[in-house]
């Protein structure tokens, strides 16, 4: 008898090794192909330099479509198609935002209205400005204190957090609220200081939302100006004056852009995906043109290499995703009335910097299971199984019960250029874009066997 389960436990002991043998193999192919061949980074210069930004609703978001649709067939896709998503639309125009301290002068300078500010309707707006430095400091203020002020928060991005992208979440918060905390109390408009991780003069723009509260302009301001504006108010009074036309504008017919190659085995479902749409300042080349570029590198390294899916790899191209996930919210809803079977779904959505872990947001044994995997990953500078975001559109997915996924690329550098002009093709480097296409196609390709 224990001669019988010492066999079995060796044959067992063997198969697993000629497994991991030939996922290793597989895995080595896969990083071969694309790092030699990928086309996501030549794909990218041509999003970004021919069409550039890409906000809902624009103009040049509409040619993106057309443009991902053509490279989804490009890439070997068996089906593409283009899902009807009504989208909100928001406009920003021309803005200027001036300040004046006791000499007398105004002087200009660089800031961004955040995503779905109201304006000023082309009028100018001027008032003394107030400066808090959190939630709690402003809490303290009365209305009398606020009412007709221009109210500064001058929350910094924190540096202490080695994961970057826990001190976005923690300032975030500002960039958000901060319009309808200040009208609440009678502010005239209110002013953030950037979301940046840099220490520049480089505005962040970004989604900001309204309570039921009056809805008045919020602007955003790069770290250096917001130090500068400390020191000013710190010795005397400062006068702020903000022009601008920006704000929402009538719903409109948009589309994502959906593309597949057959499982076959079965039709089940396993998406990868990234956000088509960017905000309207610099070109969306890490938000989110490098996730697009990526997810349909998987594709067609898949039809390339003749990898056999079992089941069906499904690329989306999501729009709407940054002021209002009207993609994800439509995906989500298509996925339920049609009843299909999603088995996993993973976002590229942290920019194109090289890749790091894979962010597992499902139960605890779908967990383990991946994680048992890292040994095969490690050799490729992935190491990080341990976090459990998986991305803005996937939530309803996620909710649905279905296992979601992030790559989770080095951040250190991302927070320096996110929602601003600084986000260019130029700070996308080759050959860690295609390290990030490997490992999202290595852990399809994972999914795909084993699931």
């Amino acid at each position: 008898m224990k001669k019988i389960i010492g066999t079995a436990l060796l044959l067992a002991g063997i198969t697993a090794y000629s497994q991991t043998k030939k996922d290793s193999v597989q895995f080595a192919g896969i990083f071969s192909e694309i790092l030699n061949n990928g086309k996501a980074y030549t794909e990218l210069r041509d999003l970004t330099k021919n069409i550039g930004h890409r906000l809902s609703g624009s103009e040049a978001y509409e040619k993106s479509v057309q443009w991902a649709a053509k490279k989804l067939r490009d890439a070997g896709a068996d089906k593409v198609w283009l899902q009807d998503v009504m989208i909100p639309v928001w406009v920003r125009g021309k803005e200027s935002l001036q300040i004046k301290t006791a000499n007398g002068k105004w002087r200009n300078v660089r800031m961004l209205s955040l995503g779905n500010s109201e304006g000023t309707g082309g009028k100018d707006v001027s008032g003394e400005i107030i400066m808090v430095r959190s939630m709690q400091e402003y809490d303290q203020l009365t209305p009398e204190q606020v009412k007709n002020k221009i109210v500064f928060f001058n929350y910094p991005f924190s540096q202490s957090f080695v994961e970057t992208f826990k001190g976005y979440s923690d300032a975030s918060k500002y960039r958000t609220t901060a319009a309808s905390l200040a009208a609440k109390k009678g502010g005239k408009f209110a002013i953030i200081r950037s979301l940046s991780s840099a220490f520049d003069d480089v505005p962040h723009t970004g989604a900001m939302r309204y309570n039921d509260d009056k809805k008045i302009p919020a602007v955003a301001i790069g770290s250096t100006t917001a130090d500068e504006l400390a020191e000013l108010l710190r010795t005397g009074k400062v006068t702020a004056k903000l022009n601008s036309n920006c704000g929402m504008r009538d719903e409109k017919l948009s589309h994502s852009v959906i593309g597949e190659i057959t499982g076959k085995k079965d039709s089940q479902v396993i998406v990868v995906g990234g956000h088509l749409d960017s905000w309207d300042v610099g070109e969306g080349a890490h938000d989110d043109g490098a996730g697009i570029v990526q997810s349909i590198e998987v594709l067609r390294t898949f039809k390339k290499l003749g990898i056999p899916n079992n089941h069906t790899i499904r690329v989306v191209c999501y729009a709407n995703e940054e002021n209002g996930v009207k993609g994800g919210i439509q995906y989500g809803k298509m996925a339920k009335e049609n009843n299909e079977k999603h088995l996993f779904a993973i976002e590229t959505d942290a920019g194109g910097f090289s890749p790091r872990g894979i962010s597992l947001n499902m139960d605890d044994a779908k967990r383990k299971q991946i994680q048992n995997w890292a040994g095969l990953f490690l050799p490729y500078g992935v190491y990080d199984f341990t976090g459990t975001f998986s991305g803005t559109d996937l939530y309803p997915l996620h909710d649905m019960g279905i296992p979601t996924a992030e790559l989770v690329p080095d951040s250190q550098r991302y927070f320096d250029i996110h929602h601003t002009e600084e986000d260019t093709f130029e700070k996308v480097n080759r050959r860690e874009l295609l390290m990030g296409a490997g490992i999202l196609t290595q852990i399809i390709y994972m999914i795909d066997k084993n699931w």
